[in-house]
């Protein structure tokens, strides 16, 4: 008899409860005496599309956050070991600056060497105009060429579509740190105040 591993029971699992959600999403109209709702139409470009809509909204809220944190609070760092607030928008520009012109195929936006050190100011604007960077080169992208790949350092190469993903998850991971940096000197993060 084969023995059955956790992995395959974990992945059995995961297939019976996407059938059961998917099922009981279809049911549930019915079920409430409503139409059963039209399925939606294919979207052209789906990655792409997916990534200017995450782009449109973590632009907000990131650049929201930093203008939020006072310019006193730029040098704070939650322990020794970790970045200053100043360092992580620097990071964010820079992070952003690099992976969209990989995704445009163009070159880095030409501008001043950042530091954690600037002024607030400086650091904002920098950070919009990376947010700008990345909007027009999402604006020009398109599903065509996901799988070509791109050179990202002397070891390492992803494809268009790693790039756009990474990109995505960065706003995520970025906007996560700046929040738990505002919590920390006691305000409320962009996406948890009240509307």
């Amino acid at each position: 008899m084969k023995r059955v591993t956790f992995g395959y029971c974990l992945a059995v699992m995961v297939v019976f409860l996407a059938a059961g959600v998917v099922r009981g999403q279809q049911a549930a109209p019915a079920a409430q005496g409503g139409a059963q709702a039209a399925p939606a139409a294919p979207v052209a470009n789906p990655v792409s599309t997916q990534v200017r809509q995450i782009l449109e909204r973590e632009s907000k809220l990131i650049t929201a956050a930093v203008d939020e944190m006072p310019a006193d609070k730029y040098s704070y760092k939650p322990t020794p070991e970790q970045m200053t607030f100043a360092h992580l928008v620097v990071h964010m520009a820079n992070t952003n600056n690099f992976l969209c012109s990989k995704i445009s195929g163009g070159d880095m936006p030409a501008g001043e060497k950042l530091a954690d050190t600037d002024p607030k100011d400086k650091l904002v604007a920098a950070l919009k105009a990376s947010f700008d960077t990345c909007t027009a080169a999402m604006a020009k992208a398109d599903d065509s060429n996901l799988g070509e790949m791109m050179t990202l350092s002397a070891t390492r190469t992803m494809s268009r579509a790693g790039v756009m993903i990474t990109l995505s998850n960065d706003f995520y991971d970025h906007y996560s740190m700046a929040a738990i940096y505002l919590r920390l000197n006691g305000l409320v993060p962009p996406s948890a105040q009240p509307k």
